[in-house]
């Protein structure tokens, strides 16, 4: 975490950090999973391209969080969770629907979206 003299600029907790790093690099991992060990499973199934949305939406908001988290004006503690838990429900329920045909995490995708949508807009407060 980056000390500032000015208090009026806040930044994010270690541990968020450290949580943005870590979905990065799983970012990068799940592509790689994907297009390598999954890759003949997947186009069995006809699920590929649903992979590589998860991953094309988990890495773009990945950067996004890291972004937010590093920012140098004050800090969104909206953005950051909403952004967070979008990447989790919206990509993670695709990850699995690709995976599994999971069909009850249907309605978990788009929630997830909506949330990505709310993080994007929860920047205008900043």
């Amino acid at each position: 975490m980056v000390n500032r003299e000015n208090n009026s600029l806040r930044i994010a907790s270690g541990w968020m950090e450290k949580v943005v790093v870590i979905i990065g690099a799983f970012g990068v991992i799940l592509g790689a999973f994907g297009a390598h060990a999954l890759k003949v499973n997947l186009e069995g199934t006809g699920n590929l391209d649903v992979w590589k949305t998860a991953v094309f939406y988990h890495l773009i908001h990945a950067v996004v969080l890291l972004v937010v988290t590093f920012s140098l004006k004050n800090f969104n503690k909206l953005s950051w969770f909403c952004f967070f838990t979008g990447i989790i429900l919206f990509s993670g329920s695709l990850y699995l629907l690709a995976l599994y045909q999971f069909a009850f995490l249907g309605p978990v995708t788009p929630l997830g979206g909506v949330l990505l949508i709310g993080g994007w807009l929860s920047l205008l407060r900043a």
